[in-house]
């Protein structure tokens, strides 16, 4: 009987509810919603303009929508894609695109590691903050604010440069229709502009390191450059690894406001500053073609997504835990 009366006294374990058992993860759904809404509205859901690649797109009078348009425009298949490779500059923007992004990419990764290891030995916090804001601000300004700046120093009348040579006795170099020094105007524009932000991200993962690494290497008798060659470069193995792979997925796209701003739009520069993204620019503002346009930017993103994998695949190989995937 007590037996019996201790059964009925026990309390009943109820099962969690759905909502109990998935709390957290619909937490973070929560979190992670506006970021997932973000990248559909902006991201995934234009690209079903992707078939505007393929089409002859012609605008209705009679009916401006863009969808009904688009449904109704002749499907052409790939001629879109050939107008870039017909136009007598194919190889000179092609080459121009490629070949600045190389460099581009070589030295956005050689001179930004070695400012941040320089940076990082700046004991003084208040200088080496001082040397980051410096080296930061302009990351934020536009090429079209770079391009003024530039035009000041350039400027075939009132350029400080030209103003120079005279005063020295020589002639005024008319900077804007000289082609010569342009591939290194805009690399150091590129690299003035650009360093700072990816000194930033190697400097705090340079930070991050255990200083007892560096102890123990001193106190073996390591010098400075052995300790930078054999504790500091190993841990920044995967971020250099990391953010060549996004670059070189970005090859074959350009930096249109460097390309275009900086060089102020100047015909007489076209065979050094034309690239893919200004080429298809100045096309479209000629043709009103936007089939084209589309096919440009499908193939700059097509062969970037090959180059990603390609890069992955190379760096996997070379070393399987500094790979995206």
């Amino acid at each position: 009987m007590a037996a019996k009366t201790s059964e009925r006294l026990e309390p009943r374990t109820t099962s969690p509810s759905w909502f109990e058992k998935n709390k957290k993860t619909l937490v973070l759904l929560t979190m992670v919603a506006p970021v997932a809404i973000w990248l559909l509205l902006l991201r995934y859901l234009p690209m079903g303009g992707i078939v505007l690649a393929f089409k002859n797109y012609k605008v209705n009078p009679r009916n401006p929508s863009f969808i009904s348009n688009l449904i109704n425009s002749k499907w052409v298949g790939f001629k879109n894609f050939e107008f870039l490779f017909k136009t007598d500059s194919a190889w000179v923007m092609i080459r121009n695109t490629l070949a600045y992004n190389i460099v581009f990419i070589i030295l956005g990764v050689i001179i930004p590691v070695a400012f941040a290891i320089m940076m990082n030995e700046i004991t003084r916090k208040f200088f080496k903050k001082a040397y980051q804001t410096m080296m930061f601000f302009p990351y934020f300004l536009s090429w079209v604010v770079v391009s003024y700046f530039l035009n000041a120093f350039l400027d075939a009348q009132y350029g400080m440069i030209p103003a120079m040579q005279e005063a020295a006795g020589h002639a005024r170099t008319s900077w804007y229709t000289t082609p010569g020094p342009w591939p290194f105007i805009l690399t150091f524009a590129n690299l003035w502009k650009n360093v700072g932000y990816s000194t930033v991200l190697y400097l705090a993962a340079i930070t991050g390191i255990d200083t007892n690494q560096y102890e123990a290497a001193a106190i073996d008798g390591a010098t400075k450059w052995q300790q930078v060659l054999h504790v500091t470069i190993p841990h920044l193995r995967t971020m250099i690894a990391i953010l060549f792979i996004m670059n070189v997925g970005k090859i074959f796209a350009s930096d249109f406001g460097l390309f275009y701003n900086v060089p102020m739009q100047n015909g007489a520069l076209f065979s050094v500053t034309q690239t893919i993204d200004t080429y298809v620019y100045r096309a479209y503002m000629a043709t009103g073609d936007p089939g084209q346009s589309s096919a440009a930017g499908l193939l700059q993103n097509v062969l970037g997504f090959v180059c990603i994998l390609t890069a992955n695949g190379i760096v996997k190989k070379i070393d399987s835990e500094s790979s995206l995937f």
